[in-house]
């Protein structure tokens, strides 16, 4: 396992890596899992919508950066982890055969002040196509070893057997964003992490050990195998597209259903509590804030709060996004 630590790091420094080169496949089939909507799935269909075109889902795209991260930044190696993101901008589409590459900016060094053990290290990160736009920005914090210190042990953990998630059948009127109630919180329903699904998407955008590797992940600070925190925002993602389904169904019989755009991006995302194999997740979606947009004539923009909570009650991650949402019929 590569070793790397907080020492290897100087504020000011700028780290630049890549290319990865993405294909119309890759950003399909990572949106039929997670992010199925028009626009990430078909050219045809993609036409009828707020972007017009096939686009990569910006979830991906964080995947694509992180995986820039540890293979550049990270040096290969693993971290001990991020405890969140300030604010994350998606300013571009990927689009199919974009190449991408990474400036990586070291902000700032601090040691911990409550386990000596340990660093943070902040971050500027983009993520820039291959003709020279940036499609994200990234400010984030990841915690780093420190060189010579005595580790603390690690978590004990005792892991739980996935239990099969039956699908709910509640449904709720979509209103347009006109109409929506500031406030209402929609519960989208729960989603299971298992060991392979952990690797899987680890292997795909966030190869730290403590993703990849159960034996070595029992030696780390987690003291288990440990979902991507990106994975988990996905798996909003998922549980989201899940519920608006059905609600779109339910909606259709009634009416005109609104349509969802793009979003710009999010802030405050914390990751509370390590994932582990076997935890359930359950997500929830509270609207927060609803503007109509003087740029976009039938379009407004929703603010949204968004958690999720194990299946012990314990809120494992919470942040704060925003998506262009119908305003009126």
């Amino acid at each position: 396992m590569t070793e790397i630590a907080f020492e290897d790091f100087s504020p000011g420094e700028v780290i630049e890596g890549g290319p990865i080169t993405v294909t119309r496949d890759d950003l399909v089939a990572f949106a039929a899992e997670f992010d199925p909507q028009p626009f990430h799935l078909d050219e045809e269909a993609a036409k009828a919508t707020f972007v017009g075109t096939l686009i990569g889902s910006g979830w991906q795209t964080t995947g694509f950066g992180m995986l820039l991260l540890q293979r550049h930044a990270f040096r290969g190696g693993t971290s001990m982890g991020s405890p969140g993101v300030a604010q994350l901008r998606w300013l571009r589409p990927v689009m199919p055969g974009d190449s991408l590459r990474a400036v990586i900016k070291v902000e700032d060094c601090r040691t911990s002040g409550s386990k000596p053990d340990r660093g943070f290290v902040r971050f500027g990160l983009t993520v820039i196509n291959g003709r020279d736009e940036t499609v994200m920005s990234q400010a984030f914090t990841v915690i780093f070893p420190r060189r010579g210190r005595e580790p603390l042990p690690p978590r004990r953990v005792v892991l739980d057997e996935p239990v099969p998630v039956v699908e709910g059948d509640d449904a709720e009127i979509l209103h347009f964003l006109k109409d929506a109630v500031v406030g209402h919180a929609r519960d989208l329903g729960r989603h299971v992490f298992t060991q392979a699904d952990i690797i899987a998407f680890a292997r795909a955008y966030d190869p730290q050990a403590f993703h990849i590797d159960p034996e070595a992940a029992r030696h780390t600070h987690f003291g288990a195998l440990c979902a991507s925190g990106w994975h988990t925002t996905a798996a909003w993602m998922k549980r989201l597209h899940i519920t608006r389904a059905r609600d779109a169904a339910f909606t259709q019989a009634r009416g005109p259903v609104p349509q969802l755009g793009p979003s710009p991006g999010f802030r405050d995302l914390r990751w509370l509590q390590p994932v582990y194999a076997g935890d359930t997740i359950r997500y929830t979606c509270t609207l927060a804030e609803a503007r109509a947009t003087a740029s976009r004539p039938g379009w407004g923009l929703a603010t949204h709060h968004n958690t999720g909570h194990n299946q012990r009650g314990d809120k494992v991650f919470e942040f704060t996004g925003s998506v262009f949402w119908q305003w009126s019929a």
